[in-house]
């Protein structure tokens, strides 16, 4: 994984709004061209309206997308381990992942003091629904 993805998902995490859980999380996506845009959770005293990092993250790649590139290669998630566990993304965000990335979608899961794996999406959402899937509504 390179520096870049870490260092903007690092940055991200600094700058969550985490007052309920006060877990901070940040996250970075990388797009074909090399583009990342990072984001981080944002929790709403009206739980579950906050948004994961990964979403964060997902949202400033599209509304940076003035070239029409929404796509993702590589992503990287950063929080403090749980019970001694990397945290990996929740699954509403491997599925927003999926939406935006393909099944060789690399995700790196790591901790602040540097410990991590690394996961291609398929292994995380095997079976994702995907856009094809869809049906075309009846008019």
């Amino acid at each position: 994984m390179k520096k870049d993805l870490i260092a903007a998902a690092t940055g991200a995490r600094e700058r969550a709004y985490a007052p309920y859980s006060r877990y901070a999380v940040g996250a970075a996506v990388r797009t074909p061209s090399g583009s990342i845009h990072a984001g981080c959770n944002v929790e709403n005293a009206a739980y579950p309206e906050g948004w994961c990092a990964e979403t964060s993250a997902l949202a400033a790649m599209v509304s940076a997308a003035a070239d029409g590139e929404r796509r993702i290669v590589e992503v990287c998630v950063i929080a403090d381990k749980i019970e001694g566990r990397i945290v990996t993304p929740c699954g509403g965000c491997r599925q927003r992942l999926a939406e935006f990335g393909g099944p060789d979608t690399v995700v790196h899961a790591i901790s602040p003091d540097g410990d991590g794996v690394t996961y291609l999406l398929k292994d995380l959402l095997p079976a994702a629904f995907a856009m094809e899937d869809t049906v075309e509504p009846e008019r």
